[in-house]
Order: structure tokens, then C-alpha cells, then sequence
């Protein structure tokens, strides 16, 4: 199987060893719109092994990565490097540009490795993701806009006296349980023969059930599968029917091979035959990620779906089972497709996905999503974004409304760190300007924003900025360490978990897993740490 990187961003020259032949890319590169550029391998993490292919500029940000400690050294997961953002200096380029991203799946990918006993593939963690997964109480936005900005800032604690923390924090609007619009459902579920294990098929007959029983009268629910043939199996069938609806599901089984393409085109076309202005259609896409039978390349999936995207049918993909997990695929396809990744590792992650999440999961609020920040460099020497690489968009492309971005739903938050190394004697008043833009959903043109950062913004010392501040820095710290960032070699780890813990309120369910999911990959941090 092979795997294609998309290009991100670059400056200067930068190496990769590759199958031992050494890549030079020389040219000085603004940041790319995702897509541009390839490099395709074969292997996941780490110096790559197999043959290679390079078309387009040759694009790994920082410097090369030790391998990844896998669950199974003989799976065929797909996972993705897209490098690590370097420093950029603000005198060369005070723009910083990226898509809002909501997805999820990378943090329940790396829960399920460390949980099995091993450190998740390095290319498997989105630092994004990871702090995309928790919730922060950020304050809502006004009636008059649908997005909120908040920005707070404060010394690291993680490089003392040499760099401070941003987080740029977005809110959506929340809409009212009675303002959403009647849901029009297409399950699209793989029953090859890969997804024949617990963790997989019979995992996501759970997670439907689940959506199922949140769904109200109004929504409809249709029902298509593929293996080595499609099958329609329900059309769309309303909540009064319930009990076909279960059974539908039911009687799911696996076997055979993988036909992705010719499945989507029988989801589409169930989930154009309920589109409307006044109601919500979408296809969900239950499945390991594998596609080996027909057009199957992820680029052929994704042409496949954009033409529906623009017709106003999303697209929501969530993964199942690991060994066979082509992460890439499905994180791609829900970005051309107007939608969201997940990876359901547990009944615990599908009622978090399926039944608390319903709402921000499925209607979309905001479309195309940019956020850009302008730093005075006056003020900041050098800063880096944590996470987002294959979210960098061009900075002449914020105000392109034609150029696709993030879609946010109701209630979701989006949130960015920064690492800044502030010029000396910087007064921190306005120091960064963050500006947001999005349509409205279906909508053509974008309205614009802007936050700048007040001096106010600042915490004097880490220990007093707020506690959901320093439980995303240690969100970003994790991740950093865990996808083996050559920034992050320097930070103390027990330190990561104590801000953790520091940050967590007793009744957080989901910080004091996080919690415990450190403390349970700290060895296996420092084994990989003492290899070097």
C-alpha cells in the first residue's frame, strides 16, 4: 500500500533521508494550500522504506524523525508525516494563515496505542487534534456573528525565560435544540472482509444504534453498504420506523473486498434524494479506510465527492479498528467533503461522537473557516504554530473565497498555540491581530473579523494563566513529545503530566483520562528518549 504526503510549507533547504537517497529541496516557499506537491512512500513514520516516488517539490518540515513504535510491526495502517512547523521570523513573514480543523480522530488513535502498551506512529499525532478533543469554556459570540475569538498568552513553562504561549481560542454559536434542522442521514457502512473483528463492524453497529436513538421525528435514515458489490440496503426511512431501522443494521455481516468508490456513489445519490434548504443531508462513513477494489487512489475519492460537497451534502468519515486504518483517506475525505474525522475506538468514544456531540457534530454553522495572525514584529522575533501543517493555507488566499477551508458546527471550538520569542523589552499591546473569516453555510462570500491581543491578555507567570490555558499547553506539549518534535526534546515530561493534573477539576471525566493516559506513556516516552 502506498501513501502520499501532501506538501505544507518550507524554508530554506531542507533534507529527508528517504529509502536512503537524500531529497534537497533549496527554494523559499510561502506556505502552500494543502494539496500542492507530493511525495508518495511507501511505510508510514520515521525514514521511510520502499520504493519512493517524488512529483512536485519534495516538502518535510524540521528535522527527520526516530521510527514509530507501531501496535503491530506487520499492519498496513497509512499514516502521514506532514513535518513539524518551524520558527518563522516575523520581519520575513508576520502572516500566519490556516483552516479552522475540528477533527478528532488523532487523539483517539494515539489513547488506543497507549493504552495496547505502545507509543502511537508519530505520524499519527495532530497536535491539533489532540487539543481539539477537549473542551474549553470559552465565552459564546454575540447574536450578531457566529463566531467568537479569545486570546490569552503567558510565559512557557517549558523553555523558561525564552518563549511565551499564545492560544488563539474560537466559539461558535450553540443553537438551541429546537432551532436544528431535520436530519437526513446516509450511513454508509463498510462490511468487507477487514472489518470482521470486534473493534470494527460490530463496534460501528453499536455507534449507529447509538446515533439512532438520538435522532428525532423529522430525521430520516438510509442505509448503504459495500464490500465486493454495493447493496442499497434501506432507503430513507423515517424515526417511526425505528425498528427497521435496527434491524437494517442488524443484519450487517463482513465479507469481501473493498469497493469505496462505488459505495459513495450509492450514498450520494440516497443522500441527494432528501436535500433541502430547510434540512441537514449527510453520509457518514463507517470503515477501516481501505479501498482495493475499483478507483481507489484517495485523489480518485476525493474528485468523487467535492462535486457533491458543493451541492450541499456533507460528509462525516469514522474509523474503526487498527492495523488496516488508512488515516489519511479518511481525514481527506471529510476535508473535501465538508465534514469531520473520527475514530471510534470504544462505546465510550461513539457515545461521545454520536449521541453528546450530535449537534456540533452534523450541522455546520460556519463554512470555510480561515483564521490568520499578524504579528507585529516590533514585538515578536521569531514564532511557531503547534500542529496545523496540513491545514496551512496561502497567505494570499485568506480573503480567496474560492480557496476551501475548515467547516465548523454548533458549539464547536477550534483552538491554536503559538510559541513566540518576543523581541526585547516587547510591550505586548497588540502584539498579535487575529483575524477570522467564514461563509455562512452554502454561502458564497465570507464576512471578516478582528481580534487584536490587549496587553491584558498576558498572565505575568504561567502558574497564574487560567486552568483551561494550562491544561491546553499541556495538551500541546504531549503531542509534541509524542509525535517526537525536535522542539519538544528539551521539555520535562513528569512536568507535562503535573500541569495536567494541576489543570484537570475533579469532575472531568475526559482530563483525568488524559492524565492517565500519560502517566501510562511515560516509560514508553523514555525509552523512545534514551534510544537516541
Amino acid at each position: 500500500m502506498f501513501s502520499t504526503i501532501f506538501g505544507t510549507a518550507v524554508r530554506g533547504s531542507v533534507k529527508a533521508a528517504v529509502c536512503g537517497v537524500t531529497v534537497t529541496c533549496g527554494c523559499v516557499h510561502k506556505r502552500l494550500s494543502y494539496g500542492s506537491g507530493s511525495v508518495v512512500l511507501h511505510g508510514s513514520a520515521g525514514y521511510a522504506s520502499g520504493p519512493t516516488i517524488a512529483t512536485g517539490h519534495a516538502v518535510v518540515m524540521g528535522a527527520p524523525r526516530a521510527p514509530a513504535t507501531s501496535e503491530d510491526p506487520s499492519s498496513t495502517n497509512a499514516f502521514h508525516d506532514y513535518g513539524v512547523n518551524p520558527f518563522t521570523t516575523a520581519e520575513e513573514d508576520r502572516l500566519s494563515t490556516f483552516a479552522a480543523d475540528v477533527d478528532t480522530a488523532s487523539y483517539a488513535i494515539a489513547r488506543r496505542a497507549i493504552l495496547s502498551g505502545t507509543l502511537p506512529d508519530a505520524a499519527a499525532v495532530r497536535v491539533e487534534e489532540f487539543l481539539n478533543y477537549f473542551h474549553y469554556a470559552y465565552a459564546p459570540p454575540p447574536d450578531d456573528r457566529p463566531l467568537e475569538v479569545h486570546l490569552d498568552a503567558a510565559p512557557s513553562p517549558f523553555t523558561q525565560g525564552k518563549t511565551t504561549l499564545l492560544r488563539v481560542g474560537v466559539q461558535a454559536k450553540q443553537l438551541k435544540s429546537s432551532e436544528r434542522k431535520p436530519l437526513h442521514l446516509t450511513f454508509l457502512v463498510d462490511v468487507s472482509g477487514s472489518m470482521h473483528s470486534p473493534d470494527r463492524l460490530p463496534l460501528a453497529k453499536h455507534a449507529l444504534r447509538i446515533l439512532v436513538d438520538s435522532l428525532r421525528d423529522g430525521d430520516t435514515v438510509a442505509l448503504c453498504t459495500y464490500a465486493g458489490a454495493v447493496k442499497d440496503v434501506l432507503p430513507p426511512t423515517g424515526m417511526e420506523q425505528k425498528a427497521k431501522i435496527y434491524s437494517a443494521i442488524e443484519d450487517l455481516t463482513p465479507g469481501g473486498s473493498t469497493a469505496m468508490s462505488s459505495g459513495l456513489d450509492l450514498a450520494y445519490r440516497n443522500a441527494m434524494k432528501t436535500l433541502s434548504s430547510n434540512s441537514i443531508s449527510r453520509v457518514l462513513v463507517l470503515t477501516d479506510g481501505d479501498a482495493n477494489v475499483g478507483p481507489s487512489s484517495r485523489q480518485e475519492l476525493v474528485d468523487q465527492i467535492q462535486k457533491y460537497a458543493k451541492e450541499g451534502v456533507t460528509l462525516t468519515t469514522v474509523g474503526f479498528g487498527m492495523g488496516n486504518l488508512k488515516d489519511e483517506t479518511l481525514e481527506q475525505l471529510a476535508d473535501k467533503g465538508n465534514g469531520n474525522y473520527y475514530y471510534v475506538d470504544s462505546l465510550m468514544q461513539a457515545r461521545r461522537v454520536f449521541h453528546e456531540q450530535l449537534g456540533s457534530t452534523l450541522e455546520v454553522i460556519a463554512q470555510d473557516v480561515k483564521i490568520q495572525v499578524e504579528f507585529d514584529p516590533r514585538q515578536v522575533k521569531r514564532y511557531r504554530l503547534a500542529g496545523y501543517e496540513n491545514r496551512a493555507i496561502a497567505d494570499k488566499d485568506f480573503r480567496n473565497d474560492k480557496v476551501d477551508a475548515g467547516e465548523v458546527g454548533s458549539g464547536h471550538t477550534v483552538t491554536a498555540l503559538y510559541e513566540l520569542e518576543l523581541q526585547p523589552g516587547a510591550s505586548k499591546e497588540a502584539l498579535a491581530t487575529v483575524r477570522i473569516r467564514a461563509k455562512k453555510p452554502r454561502g458564497e462570500r465570507a464576512e471578516e473579523w478582528a481580534f487584536p491581543l490587549h496587553a491584558g491578555a498576558f498572565a505575568p507567570a504561567f502558574s497564574q494563566a487560567s486552568q483551561d490555558f494550562r491544561f491546553a499547553s499541556a495538551v500541546m506539549a504531549a503531542a509534541e513529545r509524542l509525535r517526537r518534535s525536535q522542539y519538544s526534546q528539551g521539555w520535562d515530561f513528569d512536568q507535562i503530566v503535573k500541569i495536567a493534573q494541576e489543570a484537570s477539576p475533579p469532575d472531568s471525566a475526559e482530563r483525568k483520562e488524559f492524565v492517565q493516559l500519560l502517566q501510562r506513556s511515560k516509560p514508553l516516552v523514555g525509552a523512545v528518549a534514551a534510544a537516541k
